[in-house]
């Protein structure tokens, strides 16, 4: 029912900034909380953020609270990942995805994804 697209990913320094975008097909996104997620190789997938289906609930995963902001376009059908202060640690493939029923940290609760974008920040 919702197919979702990942861009905005790349190579950096440690340091830089980035904003990865995922846009969403469909007429319903706007009753969808959105997450992100990221997985480095060898390691289990991690909750980054998600947003609430109006924008204002917005939770973070400890390693990024401060440093990364979740946003979404509902016009644009589009949520949004900026990444500030860059750290190696932060590499790894990041998803977007939707769950049409409450928040959840868990990958499980999340119905649809995207195929996931490389995000590599060097030293």
């Amino acid at each position: 029912q919702v197919q979702l697209e990942e861009s905005g990913g790349g190579l950096v320094q440690a340091g830089d900034s980035l904003r990865v975008s995922c846009a969403a097909s469909g007429r319903t996104f706007s009753n969808y909380y959105m997450g992100w997620f990221r997985q480095a190789p060898g390691k289990e997938r991690e909750f980054v953020a998600v947003v609430g289906t109006s924008g204002r609930t917005l939770d973070y995963a400890d390693s990024v609270k401060g440093r990364f902001t979740i946003s979404r376009d509902n016009a644009k059908n589009t949520v949004y990942l900026q990444m500030n202060n860059l750290k190696p640690e932060d590499t790894a493939v990041y998803y977007c995805a939707a769950s049409n029923s409450w928040y959840s940290r868990t990958p499980a609760s999340y119905a649809y994804w995207g195929q996931g974008i490389q995000v590599t920040v060097s030293s």
